[in-house]
């Protein structure tokens, strides 16, 4: 288990959305320092928070940020992008853009803050994932979902011998910036960043962040052609 209070915690994203939330939730319970990014510099007047910008997508903004973040103990890997455009008419610029941040900018992060971790007592690696990992029909967001799922999967049999607990969330869509344009049922970002850190704090290894999330995880073994995400 991994308790937030009195701990140094990063929140890639922090800015809006979840990620604001998890910023708020983590203060909440008592977190010592929140590193919050965000890809342009802002400001946030709390004492306990550090903004610092950052750019998944470039080693060299992610190992600046390890470096200033270096009594971290706990990191959110939130940052993402969502461009739905379909598989075969989508513009490929933008499906690439899609890895780099949702695949490849968590596995930047998890790189650079690796030996962070283990220097300071292994601490925890918490990676968002999303309902549409296990769906198909989001296009590229929903196939980089689903490699990033993977990824924690593997990262947390990597991260094991330091002591590190990596922990994979699924969400359906919540009500930010990104999906406003949805209409669909939404869940509130302050709830899913509570549910969140309580699987954190309980030692879960996945987190099902809502109930659309716990009931496509129990289709799994089903039927393929099931798994699909509906039209609007």
């Amino acid at each position: 288990m991994v308790a937030v209070a009195g701990r140094v915690v990063v929140v890639t994203g922090g800015r809006r959305g979840l990620g604001a939330a998890l910023v708020d939730e983590v203060l909440a319970r008592g977190a010592d320092k929140v590193y919050s990014t965000a890809r342009s510099a802002y400001a946030d007047e709390r004492p306990r928070v550090v903004t610092v910008p950052l750019e998944v997508r470039s080693e060299e903004s992610v190992a600046a940020l390890a470096g200033i973040a270096a009594d971290a103990e706990i990191v959110f890997n939130n940052a993402g992008v969502l461009h739905p455009a379909p598989l075969l008419t989508g513009a490929v610029e933008q499906m690439a853009e899609t890895f780099d941040v949702n695949v490849f900018g968590p596995l930047r992060v998890a790189r650079a803050f690796a030996p962070v971790l283990a220097a300071n007592g292994g601490g925890a690696l918490v990676n968002m994932h999303s309902v549409l990992s296990w769906l198909a029909g989001a296009g590229a967001y929903g196939a980089s979902k689903a490699a990033a799922w993977s990824l924690t999967n593997s990262l947390r049999l990597e991260l094991a011998p330091q002591h590190t607990h990596v922990v994979g969330v699924h969400a359906g869509f919540i009500d930010t910036d990104m999906v406003s344009a949805l209409e669909r049922s939404k869940a509130k970002p302050a709830d899913v960043a509570a549910r969140i850190v309580d699987g954190l704090e309980a030692g879960d290894v996945e987190v099902l962040a809502d109930d659309v999330s716990a009931t496509v995880k129990a289709a799994l073994s089903g039927p393929v052609a099931h798994l699909a995400f509906p039209a609007a």
